[in-house]
């Protein structure tokens, strides 16, 4: 398969997916934007994640009155985490035969009706296999979600970034829209990884596969802050991510473990060791932390995917 084959066209067909758990409430507001957009998706897919009898009913019917003909509704009693429900919502959308999978959690949402139609625009402009939109903060929408880097140049703000399109750059499941024929190569998310780090695991492997993508700067998602867990290091010119409770860190670090010993990413390999060795050592001074982080670290590198015991 060629590149070209790749690229995703405005004129096929959209599978929307949607993961949510257990937050009927936040998914409405999700839903209500994904099924008015001004380019229509084709099937809205919700995979309803660790579904329980009275709550799946409540999920159910929403879907079905705001997607009506084009809902598709995917329980799963076991909790899949977002890996694995992205895993099963991907491949159902490509059992159902959609040239697109635009992807989204239930606690984000698009932030305009354009979203879709502005990133299928700088799909065809840029010849794209996959578009980001900007991942702007859901309570104040002039922020950034999580710090982006254009260059050498960390940003928090969305005023301050520069320019329509981010070359080689994505913020994969908030907003992301990804081609079929790219799934050929890049394959699904690791149900393996439950949660935390998946998407940048999926981006290594988009990375990897040679194709082009990018983020579209004139194409909003809003999604809760997420700036707040990385922290500032080295004079503001890097940052480490400390999640602020002990589960979140778990699988963050035992991930990115894994993450960091896979094809391609000896750089970053380098850069982790660094920037948490800095980090734990000489910002926190707590020395038990970085031995934490490091036998989390080792634990991902054995692909050793345990999960702590509630």
């Amino acid at each position: 398969m060629s590149s070209h084959e790749a690229l995703l066209n405005p004129n096929g067909t959209t599978a929307a997916v949607i993961v949510t758990h257990k937050r009927v409430h936040l998914l409405k507001h999700s839903l209500e934007q994904v099924v008015n957009q001004t380019h229509p998706v084709d099937w809205v897919i919700v995979v309803d994640n660790g579904a329980e009898d009275a709550a799946d009913t409540a999920v159910k019917e929403l879907l079905t009155s705001l997607a009506k003909e084009k809902a598709v509704y995917l329980p799963s009693k076991t909790n899949l985490g977002g890996a694995g429900g992205f895993a099963y919502g991907f491949l159902h959308a490509l059992a159902l035969g959609a040239d697109a999978i635009w992807c989204a959690d239930d606690d984000g949402r698009p932030a305009s009706q354009d979203t879709l139609e502005t990133l299928y625009a700088q799909a065809a402009k840029h010849k794209l296999a996959e578009v980001s939109p900007v991942v702007a903060n859901i309570e104040d929408p002039g922020k950034l979600a999580f710090p982006l880097r254009q260059g050498t140049t960390w940003h928090r703000r969305v005023e301050e970034l520069e320019g329509e399109f981010l070359p080689q750059y994505a913020s994969l499941f908030n907003g992301a829209l990804i081609s079929a024929k790219a799934m050929e190569r890049i394959g699904v998310p690791d149900y393996r990884l439950f949660i935390r780090g998946d998407e940048v695991e999926y981006h290594r492997r988009l990375a990897q596969s040679g194709l082009k993508y990018g983020t579209a700067l004139n194409a909003f998602y809003l999604h809760p802050d997420g700036s707040g867990e990385f922290h500032p290091i080295m004079g503001g010119r890097a940052h480490a991510q400390w999640p602020d409770n002990e589960s979140k860190r778990y699988f963050t670090y035992r991930n990115r473990g894994y993450i960091i010993n896979q094809q391609g990413m000896k750089r970053m390999k380098l850069q982790e060791v660094v920037r948490f060795g800095w980090f734990f050592l000489l910002q926190k001074r707590d020395p038990k932390g970085f031995i934490q982080w490091l036998k989390l670290l080792r634990m991902g590198a054995r692909e050793d995917f345990r999960r702590p015991r509630n």
